[in-house]
């Protein structure tokens, strides 16, 4: 019940982010919009942290984790900051529902992880082919439209690397560890990229600007970084990856009913290509878990009748 509650609000919180980001650097810009996030977020995480009196961990492992987890919290939302400039909303939402097939890519490339069949070829077949739709839609838009597409894509393969990269580690820290030591990590980087590339206090805030910095920092980084982390230690990489798959839908809705985001046929084609690519490849070719039981317990039995504990497989990400 608890792993469901925190995957429920990872999908709503994940569902209002994008237009909040696209918010926040509406006026104060985005850089600052980011770098004011997450200097709100280091502090609320610091005060649960004395609340719930944890101590960070800085054994080798740690450092490490905290390394993974600061690629995803600076490079892949640096980069989404950027793109939300040039394209809608809701669009983010739905490239990074690309993600699940990219942590599998990587998977399969990096960690060796499963044979390529039919059903896997297609479902990246489709989602290239979503892909094309929402760049044909964004040539509409301009060059820069183009390239805010580009860059999601890019933020979306650096929160696959980082969560691979989390699991390969396998250090066992809680969640909100992880998320205190990417954030001190990752504050320097932004800080030093908000000095050399303005370095300025806004002249301009907007109330809608304030309320979105304000709202990402104390609920999508403090609540939805550490509920995120939370059920990457408890399921599978590509498990949660598969959040991608709900969010966007509500994104979409979201940012058409209250920022006149429009949903073009070519939009809302690539939407549903790359939807069903991410539910082919999660669920076609799989046996049912009855055929698996039995199996094992064929594997499992002797020559001479007298049952014998199954060999252990390597664990997999799914």
């Amino acid at each position: 019940m608890r792993i469901t509650i925190a995957y429920l609000s990872v999908v709503l919180l994940w569902a209002t982010t994008p237009l909040a980001i696209k918010w926040s650097g509406e006026g104060p810009g985005f850089l600052f919009g980011v770098t004011g996030r997450m200097v709100i977020g280091i502090v609320c995480i610091g005060m649960v942290l004395l609340l719930t009196k944890q101590r960070l961990i800085w054994q080798r492992k740690a450092r490490q984790t905290y390394l993974a987890v600061a690629v995803q919290i600076y490079g892949a939302m640096i980069v989404v900051y950027w793109a939300a400039q040039f394209i809608p909303s809701g669009w983010i939402s739905v490239l990074f529902g690309l993600t699940p097939l990219l942590t599998a890519l990587l998977a399969r490339l990096w960690l060796g992880q499963r044979e390529l069949n039919f059903s896997k070829l297609l479902s990246y077949l489709l989602g290239v082919g979503g892909l094309a739709l929402m760049f044909g839609s964004a040539l509409t838009l301009g060059r820069d439209a183009v390239l805010g597409i580009g860059a999601v894509i890019l933020g979306a393969c650096l929160q696959s690397f980082s969560a691979l990269w989390i699991k390969r580690i396998d250090a066992g820290l809680p969640a909100l560890t992880q998320v205190a030591g990417g954030l001190l990590f990752a504050l320097p980087a932004y800080l030093l990229t908000w000095g050399i590339f303005d370095g300025e206090w806004p002249r301009h805030f907007t109330a809608t600007s304030v309320a979105s910095i304000v709202y990402l920092g104390v609920i999508a980084t403090t609540a939805g970084f550490v509920l995120y982390y939370y059920l990457l230690t408890q399921l599978a990489a590509t498990r949660v990856a598969l959040i991608t798959l709900i969010s966007p839908v509500l994104a979409l809705l979201l940012g058409h009913a209250v920022n006149d985001e429009p949903i073009t046929p070519n939009v809302l084609s690539g939407a549903l290509s790359i939807f069903s690519a991410l539910l082919l490849h999660e669920y076609a070719g799989k046996r049912p878990s009855g055929g698996r039981r039995k199996a094992r317990a064929a594997t499992s039995a002797s020559p001479n009748g007298r049952s014998r504990p199954a060999l252990k497989r390597p664990s997999r990400y799914r």
